[in-house]
């Protein structure tokens, strides 16, 4: 007599297999936007190509704002237009998404995918702050104003089907006002659910902008975010965006992975960094580097389809491009 071995339920399978991690690489244009020197659109495109190989998720390729305010990405659409033959149908690729700063890069990224022919801009992301002075600083408006900006892109993104991504900036420490109350990333996260209510808001990405963090200062932000979502927009996914001047940015991603984030930016080579974190004569690390989240989430015991060797060619050329040599 035989006796047949029960079939496996489902459920406990998946507790026994490795919880995955999301990472959208950011180096294309959080880690080049701030560059003197004027990378070409063939290396730009090289960059992405060489991070879809390596299996990212996501890549962040770049933005379409006013070349007047960043030069470095004016060429937004013919960086877009020549990977457009990376984004043939049945294609398996990371999404590829870009920042919209208003409408206007809306359509503009709209208009890439119209010239194409098939969807190349796959996702956009808007951005705000957290702290008053950062936001006029940077996007000359206030954080309410930034917000009234996003709903005509909120609405754009449902008519169009694609994801919506908020940044918010300085969400621990500004560099004009110190350290940021986690009560306000809660507030501004309240603020963004009319974006929500206009069209589509899929992902909240948290961006330690002046690299803050600790272990200490990551986890009230992150629960204030988690405990603001649910209330006003429940479902809406939270990303960790860090950069890593003070070298806490490792332990914060671990703190965080503990706290239940899944989904983080990363940069090859830790390209980029926030300008207002530099001083003259030195250059302040940029974000973190996309294989040390890689390393830090397989030691926690979350997997990756990540390949370590390609990533870390794609992260030597991404050096290359700048000149930075930096260990990751």
């Amino acid at each position: 007599m035989t006796t047949r071995s029960p079939k496996p339920d489902p459920a406990s399978m998946s507790r026994l297999m490795p919880e995955q991690i999301r990472i959208t690489d950011v180096s294309p244009r959080d880690g080049l936007q701030n560059e003197d020197r004027r990378v070409p659109t063939s290396e730009k495109v090289a960059l992405v190509r060489a991070l879809c190989a390596a299996g990212v998720d996501e890549v962040e390729v770049s933005s379409f704002v006013s070349a007047a305010w960043i030069p470095q990405l004016g060429d937004a659409a013919e960086v877009f237009s020549q990977l457009a033959g990376h984004a043939a149908p049945g294609r398996d690729r990371p999404v590829f998404s870009a920042l919209v700063p208003n409408r206007r890069g809306m359509d503009a990224a709209i208009e890439v995918n119209r010239r194409a022919g098939i969807r190349v801009v796959d996702k956009v992301s808007v951005f705000t702050a957290a702290s008053e002075t950062f936001a006029r600083r940077n996007t000359n408006a206030t954080i309410a104003e930034t917000i009234e900006r996003f709903i005509p892109v909120s609405e754009a993104a449902a008519r169009e089907g694609m994801p919506l991504r908020a940044y918010i900036s300085c969400v621990v420490a500004c560099p004009f006002e110190g350290a940021i109350d986690p009560g306000q990333v809660a507030k501004v996260i309240g603020l963004l659910a009319a974006v929500k209510n206009a069209g589509r808001l899929d992902e909240i990405d948290l961006g330690d902008t002046v690299g803050a963090a600790t272990p200490d200062t990551i986890v009230p932000v992150i629960r204030a975010a988690r405990r603001a979502i649910d209330q006003f927009m429940p479902g809406v996914e939270i990303t960790l965006h860090l950069h890593d001047t003070n070298g806490q940015a490792g332990a914060s991603v671990a703190a965080a992975l503990r706290e239940g984030i899944r989904s983080f930016d990363g940069s090859a080579g830790g390209l980029g960094g926030c300008p207002y974190a530099s001083t003259p004569g030195h250059r302040a690390p940029g974000n973190i580097a996309t294989r040390a989240i890689v390393d830090i989430a397989r030691v926690a015991g979350f997997e990756t389809p990540v390949d370590d060797r390609l990533l870390d060619e794609a992260s030597r050329f991404a050096r290359a491009l700048v000149g930075f040599h930096a260990a990751e």
